[in-house]
């Protein structure tokens, strides 16, 4: 076990959870978008998975890493679609709509990877870059400043989503729609309008996740890539209260525990690899259930609204 409190150890732990980190912030902060809107999006870690698997084919194809993530996207936004037409114009219950989708993306992206692919190969991922001058300090710039570039960019949207949801007009607007619908609708503001555009860009971010860890983080494609990835993403909306800073927090709670887990295999620390593997999903319910009921969700969460309704 002192094998792991190593100098060198320590730092790859850290380094490997600033990375592991990536799909979770981008997931859970879209995610946050549409919650604040009153939406729970379930289905997540489908839009993921298939997400994942487009960016992944594509550069197996063209080995254009930006055509790849543009592609996730695109397919994120398609699912963003299907996800509001389902819940938010057809007003069907939220978690039953999610799950669907959830159960179509595991579904169709598993059977494109098998007639498509058949079994798994890799691919030249997005680098890792390393900051001039921040990537030289010695171990803080090993553990922060030598990442890929979608690394860089789940850490930039955390203040990037923190001003919009909190310092625009727009922002406003999507969470009146999840407190109080009804009186935002008197504004004039378009409640369905507003949740579907903040579903749609929660739907996109997860597209993002999803191509993080085929075309970044592990530059392959398996079925079932993200393991629930995408539920725990969900979870952790949550357990930030809905802001960005604390999801970010809860993101690299987890991830860091999840770095510590696989470095224990790694280096061959005498512990069962189940007990190892059920670590971050303990400490997650664990979390949850210390600091949800303390959270103040949006009024409107998982509330279809009809106009004349109170």
């Amino acid at each position: 076990m002192n094998q792991v409190f190593t100098l060198g150890a320590i730092v790859g732990i850290l380094t490997s959870a600033i990375r592991l980190a990536t799909p979770y912030l981008y997931a859970g902060i879209g995610e946050a978008f549409a919650q604040s809107s009153g939406v729970v999006n379930l289905g997540v870690d489908g839009i993921m998975l298939i997400s994942a698997f487009s960016a992944f084919y594509v550069v197996l194809n063209t080995g254009n890493l930006w055509l790849g993530l543009l592609t996730a996207i695109l397919v994120g936004l398609v699912m963003g679609l299907l996800m509001s037409l389902i819940s938010v114009t057809l007003k069907a219950e939220q978690g039953i709509s999610g799950i669907g989708l959830h159960m179509f993306g595991l579904g169709l992206s598993s059977l494109l990877f098998n007639v498509l692919v058949g079994t798994v190969k890799t691919i030249t991922g997005f680098p890792s870059i390393k900051i001039p001058l921040l990537g030289d300090i010695p171990i803080v710039g090993e553990i922060f400043f030598n990442h890929s570039i979608l690394v860089y960019g789940a850490f930039l949207l955390v203040p990037v989503a923190w001003w919009i949801l909190d310092k625009t007009s727009w922002g406003l607007r999507i969470k009146s729609v999840g407190q109080n619908p009804a009186a935002a609708d008197s504004l004039g503001v378009s409640v369905d309008r507003t949740r579907y555009i903040s579903v749609c860009i929660g739907a996109m971010l997860a597209g993002v996740a999803g191509a993080s860890l085929s075309i970044s983080l592990l530059d392959l494609f398996q079925d079932n890539l993200t393991a629930g990835m995408g539920f725990i993403a969900v979870a952790l909306v949550y357990f930030g209260g809905w802001k960005p800073l604390g999801i970010m927090g809860g993101a690299l709670l987890f991830s860091t525990v999840n770095a510590f887990q696989l470095w224990m295999q790694v280096l061959g620390v005498n512990i069962p690899s189940d007990v190892a593997v059920m670590l971050p999903y303990l400490l997650t319910i664990a979390a949850l259930a210390v600091t949800v009921n303390r959270a103040r969700q949006p009024a409107a969460l998982n509330k279809p609204f009809e106009r004349g309704e109170s």
